[in-house]
């Protein structure tokens, strides 16, 4: 989130995309509900049902499911056409008058950007993607917008096919209500209000769901709503700690603080940071990840301690250099192919939650050893129950189950999509042999190190490790490792600001230097005092980096440092002026995203000793154009693998870049094989989602009796004129078939799904919750039978929000 819940309460508009905040965050979209209250905003749903966050809403725009780059992309081209955006916010704080590479084109007739390779199926030639530049090696910039090189020109011509008409025939919008959302959302880019944009597994669980999330980007970016009060685009993550556990690198390609994973290439800490450590010329941008040196270098003291010395590159090799994608998808498909042999499974529960999930149960069954560590025995710890085609018997698999405690039987802090780390008190015991997750790493790290003592192939990553928390490992030694410390003194930094790359602090990631400091534990914080206008909260609990509620926060105020928002000022520049010159450096409120000098002086003379706002990148300036992604630096409308219609925007159906897994399944095996449907067969949508009584892959819910009693059973919904075809009744039990499998549900027909009209066309959608699996107080089959083994271009999230089914009476 680059804002954080309490700050929802000033935004003017707030659309929610594919998300249903109201049941699926019923305690935060309070906020929502006070913005709307108190501010008067104006509340848009945007998903393919009519959710209880749509019945709030002043707005309800239907859409199918992975239509919304279309969707968004022609709000965009609104915004444009109409002079609607913020011109001195785009001109001065993004990229767009950068000039692009004259070599740069996008080819609707075959849907592909320049530089695509057509054998390995990726864009391995971004040259064209690159900026002009000056002699100096700095981007050459027209901030009149008028070259037809410049970003903002090719963003205009890039998104001139999304007219009102075409993005209705897509994604099946009703044409007034589109264009209502048009005209109350650009209302936000108006100097002094602002919009924010909320989304969830709605928009990330596609192949283009990367592109989703950058088209939200584009359209903030365009209406200035990227670092001011009540703006930004906010994330309503599945769990409590899912930006905790990214912040800490539970994803396989970054390690703690989005440092970037080692590759084979990085053989050396120098060939690390050379390869890592971006370059700017141009002395007006922070740059800040070019301190990555005194990041890792603090890191890898963390983990090695006394053993990391600069005269062995402070233990750089003994971190893993990745070498393939060992995303979720890509795990499983390794798994089935025999090359991961043994896997540990921590409080997740892919068997049922995992996409195609025959598929992954069946690579299960190839492991040697696997190690499940959660509250209950879970359908992923007992997959040999229902491996298809396996006997029990004939699974070589060995399982170790570990028994968990629940997160109220633990200390230990979470950190909030608002990016606020909340320390949380232990409230009772765990019950029987449970140990709390912690206690089971340090066992298992201090036991492998006994063993490694006495030999071993490369011993030295475990038996050089850092690891001393205590007899039983004590969260707080934890926390305050990972904020960091002086090496020489033991005393905890303040700041991220302190580390060095000398080898003289450690951290064991430096997002965190300021959480636990030498005044204490600032995530225990629970104190009102000082808050702001704006509801900033700036002592409860600590927000990083060192305390900034607002990300980018100094895109909030005009070159001279005054709010663009006089009302709801998130930071103003306060120092003293005299004759038209700033002559003292002061900021009043939030923490200033780098406290340097505004842009320019009160009498707008441009100042020497300044940066661009937009810190975290090279240019320092946002990306309207960003050619880091892999499938395009603008976002395009790409059909989901599986979809009852054709592409309207482009030719290609899919999205190019699309990695797409070996499709055999091996000598006699029966899990599906990872084909894709086609409309004839299969002509409805089916998507899937969550309700309210349950929990994800539902072990924390489907063993509590009362809540079992709530929602006894999954069940697949459709709209009444799909029942009405299909000669089906509400309550029925019907055949929801893929050609991955079919399960058998309970129907509840409903008025919340209605049929779209795409391009002429009536299309049905479903939705199918997806919660139950095989073991608990409450079984039912999983919905992930049904699900494609196929994932993002950038991140590989699987695609389970848009794939093609049929529905037959049971």
């Amino acid at each position: 989130m680059t804002n954080h819940w309490c700050d929802i309460g000033n935004s003017d508009c707030i659309m929610i995309i594919g998300s249903n905040a109201a049941e699926n965050h019923p305690v935060s979209f309070k906020w929502i509900l006070r913005a709307m209250d108190n501010n008067g905003a104006k509340l848009i749903s945007v998903d393919p049902r009519f959710t209880r966050t749509s019945s709030k809403a002043d707005i309800y725009a239907p859409l199918r499911s992975g239509t919304d780059i279309a969707f968004v992309g022609g709000m965009i081209k609104y915004v444009l056409d109409n002079g609607l955006f913020h011109k001195e916010y785009v001109a001065n704080y993004t990229n767009a008058g950068f000039l692009v590479n004259k070599y740069f084109k996008f080819d609707v007739n075959t849907g592909m950007f320049s530089g695509f390779n057509t054998a390995s199926k990726t864009y391995k030639n971004k040259k064209s993607w690159g900026y002009q530049t000056n002699p100096d090696g700095t981007p050459k910039i027209d901030r009149t917008l008028q070259d037809p090189q410049c970003v903002f020109q090719l963003l205009k011509k890039h998104f001139a096919r999304y007219d009102v008409d075409t993005v209705c025939k897509v994604t099946g919008t009703p044409r007034d209500v589109y264009l209502e959302v048009c005209k109350t959302y650009a209302a936000s880019g108006k100097v002094g209000k602002a919009g924010t944009i909320m989304y969830a597994m709605g928009t990330t669980q596609h192949t283009h769901g990367t592109q989703n999330i950058r088209s939200y980007a584009i359209l903030q970016l365009l209406l200035g709503n990227m670092g001011v009060a009540g703006g930004g685009i906010n994330a309503l993550r599945g769990e409590s700690n899912v930006q905790g556990s990214t912040d800490h690198c539970l994803l396989f390609h970054i390690i703690p603080g989005y440092l970037k994973c080692p590759v084979e290439a990085d053989q050396s800490l120098k060939q690390y940071t050379d390869h890592w450590t971006p370059k700017s010329a141009d002395p007006l941008s922070a740059n800040w990840w070019q301190h990555t040196p005194k990041y890792i270098v603090s890191l890898l003291k963390a983990f090695y301690g006394k053993a990391a010395k600069k005269s062995n590159d402070y233990c750089f090799n003994y971190l893993p250099k990745r070498g393939a994608n060992y995303s979720h998808i890509s795990l499983f498909e390794a798994m089935y192919q025999g090359v991961i042999k043994g896997f540990m499974v921590w409080g997740q529960n892919p068997a049922v939650g995992g996409p195609n999930a025959l598929r992954e149960r069946a690579a299960l069954a190839k492991l040697d050893w696997m190690v499940a560590v959660d509250l209950w025995e879970t359908e992923t710890a007992a997959f040999w129950k229902d491996a298809p085609g396996a006997k029990p018997a004939d699974i070589n698999t060995e399982v170790f189950l570990l028994p968990a405690a629940a997160s109220y039987e633990k200390e230990g802090s979470i950190t909030n999509s608002g990016r606020w780390g909340q320390w949380r008190y232990k409230a009772v015991d765990p019950v029987g042999d449970s140990r709390d997750d912690l206690w089971i790493l340090d066992q298992l790290a201090k036991r492998l190190k006994k063993l490694y003592k006495k030999g071993g192939t490369f011993p030295g990553p475990i038996v050089d490790m850092n690891w001393d928390y205590g007899d039983h490992p004590d969260p707080h030694k934890v926390a305050k490792e990972i904020n960091g410390y002086d090496i020489k003194t033991g005393k905890q930094l303040p700041s991220f600001t302190k580390l060095l790359d000398d080898g003289s602090t450690c951290s064991g990631n430096w997002l965190y230097c300021g959480s636990y400091t030498e005044a204490g534990n600032m995530m225990a914080r629970r104190s009102k005092d000082g808050n702001t206008k704006v509801n900033m909260y700036p002592n409860w609990a600590w927000c990083w980096p060192v305390n900034r509620r607002v990300i980018y926060n100094r895109a909030s105020v005009d070159l001279k440092g005054k709010p663009w928002d006089k009302e709801h000022p998130v930071v103003e520049f306060a120092g003293e002026v005299k004759d038209g010159k700033y002559v003292t450096k002061k900021w009043v409120g939030d923490v200033p995203d780098g406290g340097w000098y505004p842009m320019e002086n009160p009498d707008g003379t441009k100042r020497a000793d300044t940066k661009h706002p937009f810190i975290m990148k090279p240019e320092g300036h946002a990306r309207l154009f960003g050619a880091g992604r892999a499938d395009g630096p603008f976002p395009e409308h790409y059909e989901p693998m599986e979809s009852p219609a054709a592409n309207l925007l482009n030719k290609s159906q899919n999205t190019p870049a699309v990695h797409i897994y070996d499709e055999k399944c091996g000598p006699g095996a029966v899990c599906p094989p990872n084909v894709f449907a086609k409309p004839g067969e299969f002509p409805i949508v089916c998507t899937t989602y969550r309700v309210s009584e349950h929990w994800q892959a539902g072990m924390m819910t489907r063993n509590l009796p009362w809540l079992n009693e709530l929602m006894p059973e999954p069940f697949v919904e459709m709209s009444e004129e799909l029942a009405k075809a299909k000669g089906i009744g509400n309550g029925d039990m019907v055949k929801v078939i893929t050609i991955r499998g079919t399960v058998k549900l309970r129907v509840a027909v409903t008025k919340r799904f209605k049929p779209f009209n795409i391009n002429g066309k009536t299309v049905h959608q479903v939705g199918v919750i997806w919660h139950w699996g095989y073991c608990g107080g409450s079984k039912g089959v999983s919905a992930n039978l049904l699900t494609p083994h196929v994932g993002d271009v950038n991140t590989r999230i699987p695609e389970f929000k848009a794939f093609l089914c049929d529905i037959k009476k049971a």
